[in-house]
């Protein structure tokens, strides 16, 4: 019989339904029932995607031992982080406080029935090995310390939450952060990059770390040191052509297990696909090597082609991520061994194809316990030599090449799609729905691509239908419903993915939209003593703590993002409130010590926006005119990360007034025009691309 999980809109919840533990989602039933018996709550925190997760779910969640000790001594909650970031962030400092540092999933964490954490740790096998202590040892012991000790366990709870709570105190500097603050986070970060295959190191893995490449690029335009450029350049090529890309379906893996980018982790997130789409189309307008140009529009063509194809929902809004796992193993929908691709191309082309993606008869990788598999060692699909490389090898025309190879890929495509399938995580969270379009609007007006345009006003039309609910954003959607409310992360991506696709259609709905969001984003969440936002509002339930935390992670802060934004809005809108909110935000969490470089790229960004000041351009002209699609390109071809665009078709006047910069403009002699503004000084009206930023 299903548990008490079988009903909610989250799959990974709805994976452990039929679990022996009597599991519980987090809400007032299972908190109040850990306060009448007097039991420990063991909240396990993890996510659809994760691999060590569904380890844990088969070695014990579905083993009656440790199901009998769970439900016997303690009140079993379980959770999924990306619906419950609040919950993950405060029980993920405590892990990492207990366990000297290391945090990840699955989290285990136990609490008392009035939510401090008396111990915390993340992967436990559940007998005793690789010298710690297994899953049903750690139970029977706290069970036993609870029942006769439990002042003692309460001790260390007590320790470990005021840590927590100090975590979350604001410490600002006495001055606001001065304007050299980028460029010194900018060499921290340098300095850190690997210098022959880019990227920073975290141990053995890499992570893509865009927020950090964006930060180089905007460094690189200050300062003009192509050093920086340079470095991210090197990381984003290296992505693009190592095995965290999938070379036969489009998009990005969550990261690299080595420091050549050649093994994935092989779970596809929805906002990695985002976050590295964005900072490769910052390169590609910054880059001036032709070839990575044309590497990275290549590379963000696919992420984009995969977002739309495999992770889009029928009603047009986008789905969280795909697993790692198929069959039971990592990585083996994506993997493939030498005879494998023989038998799917013929010879001919399987040397061609190999020795492209660096397949060998000795593999790569090969999954643990692998040895008994006929087709031997398995190898990931990375590109070891270009079509160049290998047409002058072969003497051959480039060209052909590449067609061959293109057209083997397509092949292998189709090959692999016959295999089943990692599963699908098909919530639809509201904040990275605004990472993936802002991506795509973006993508859009810079590569030329309606259609990307088109799927990102669609998603944003199914979360403001669908998300918005009486006046307040939800977080989630699954299984038919909206429900949670929303956290301040999905209303600052949300309102940055509407003002991308307002820049790239034109379309004022979505500027007025974001700003209608932005009010209630204020009303709710905001500090009114000392500023900045919460991440939860104002009448959410009461938890250990109330985060205000800054810190970019795998996706930047709420804080950062509206720091940003709101710069973006006060330009757009004419709203000086929302500048004097970003410059709250700027003085109170910029810290100019450096000692968190790697936990405020975003936020860095915003500050650099501040102290560079915003170019400001309308363009007034039919969208469907070659002269004002021409002026929009020369508008878009040069990487200004400090530039905020109004559009309007010309003919108007209503929704015009609403925007200053469009406040009187029209177009000149019955053609398009562009007007340009800098420090509140405008230049004449240009009709002619060619006479656009000339200083």
């Amino acid at each position: 019989m299903p548990n008490r999980l079988a009903g909610e809109s989250s799959p990974y919840l709805r994976q452990h339904a039929r679990n022996p533990v009597d599991w519980r989602p987090w809400g007032e039933r299972a908190l109040s029932l850990a306060k009448s018996q007097d039991r420990l709550i063991f909240l396990s925190i993890g996510y659809a995607a994760c691999h060590w997760c569904h380890v844990m779910e088969h070695e014990s969640f579905e083993d009656e031992q440790v199901a009998e000790l769970l439900n016997t001594h303690f009140v079993p909650v379980k959770v999924d982080r990306e619906e419950r970031p609040d919950l993950d962030e405060i029980y993920m400092a405590a892990t990492m406080l207990y366990s000297g540092g290391h945090g990840g999933w699955p989290m285990s964490v136990f609490l008392s029935p009035d939510l401090r954490p008396v111990y915390a740790g993340t992967y436990f096998p559940k007998d005793d090995a690789y010298g710690r202590p297994g899953f049903k040892t750690v139970l029977r012991f706290l069970a036993q310390r609870w029942a006769s000790q439990p002042a003692a366990l309460l001790a260390s709870a007590d320790e470990v939450s005021a840590a927590i709570r100090r975590m979350h105190r604001v410490r600002p500097d006495e001055s606001f952060p001065s304007a050299d603050l980028i460029p010194r986070a900018a060499e921290a970060v340098w300095r850190a990059v690997d210098r022959v295959d880019g990227g920073i190191a975290s141990g053995t893995n890499k992570f893509p770390q865009s927020l950090g490449l964006e930060l180089l690029l905007r460094a690189h335009r200050a300062t003009g040191r192509t050093r920086y450029r340079e470095a991210a350049d090197l990381t984003l090529e290296r992505i693009c052509l190592g095995g965290i890309y999938d070379h036969l379906g489009g998009g990005l893996h969550r990261y690299s297990t080595d420091p050549k980018w050649l093994v994935p982790h092989f779970e596809k997130m929805l906002y990695d696909q985002a976050l590295v789409a964005s900072v490769l189309l910052d390169a590609w307008q910054c880059s001036e090597d032709t070839a990575r140009k044309e590497l990275f529009a290549t590379r963000v063509r696919g992420i984009c082609d995969y977002v739309l194809g495999d992770l889009r929902s029928p009603r047009g809004a986008f789905c969280s991520s795909e697993d790692a796992d198929s069959e039971g193993k990592e990585g083996k929908f994506y993997i493939w061994t030498r005879e494998q691709i023989e038998q799917a191309l013929g010879p001919s082309a399987a040397r061609l194809v190999c020795s492209h993606y660096g397949v060998t008869g000795d593999g790569n990788w090969t999954h643990p316990g692998d040895a008994h598999v006929p087709f031997g060692p398995k190898n990931v699909l990375h590109v070891a030599r270009s079509a160049e490389v290998l047409a002058k090898l072969g003497g051959d025309d480039p060209e052909k090449v590449a067609a061959r190879i293109e057209k083997a890929r397509r092949r292998l495509r189709r090959v692999r799609g016959a295999r089943p399938r990692p599963a699908l995580d098909d919530k639809i969270l509201t904040g990275w729905n605004g990472l993936m379009i802002k991506a795509l609007a973006k993508a859009a007006a810079l590569l030329s691509e309606p259609a990307y345009g088109r799927a990102a006003a669609e998603a944003a039309g199914f979360v403001l239908d669908e998300l918005l609910r009486d006046g307040r954003l939800r977080a989630t959607f699954g299984n038919g419903r909206a429900r949670l409310r929303a956290y301040s992360t999905d209303y600052a991506f949300l309102i940055d993915g509407l003002v991308a696709v307002y820049e790239w259609s034109g379309d004022a709905q979505f500027l007025l939209h974001a700003e209608r969001l932005t009010d209630i984003l204020v009303r709710h969440y905001w500090d009114r003593g000392e500023g900045g936002f919460y991440l939860t509002a104002s009448d959410h339930e009461q938890l250990l703590v109330r985060s205000k935390a800054v810190q970019d992670g795998a996706t930047p802060s709420a804080n950062s993002v509206m720091a940003l934004a709101l710069q973006k809005l006060a330009v757009l809108l004419g709203r000086t409130d929302f500048r004097d909110k970003a410059e709250v935000i700027l003085g109170l969490y910029a810290d100019s010590s450096l000692r968190t470089v790697f936990q405020q790229e975003a936020l860095l960004c915003a500050l650099d926006a501040w102290h560079a000041g915003w170019t400001e351009v309308a363009v007034v002209g039919p969208s469907d005119d070659s002269r004002t699609e021409a002026l929009l390109a020369a508008v878009r071809a040069a990487y200004r990360p400090n530039l905020v665009l109004a559009r309007s078709e010309g003919a108007d006047p209503g929704r015009q007034g609403r925007v200053p910069l469009l406040a009187g403009r029209g177009l000149v002699a019955g053609r398009p025009a562009a007007y340009v503004c800098r420090d509140y000084v405008c230049d004449r009206p240009v009709t002619n691309p060619a006479e656009l930023f000339r200083d």
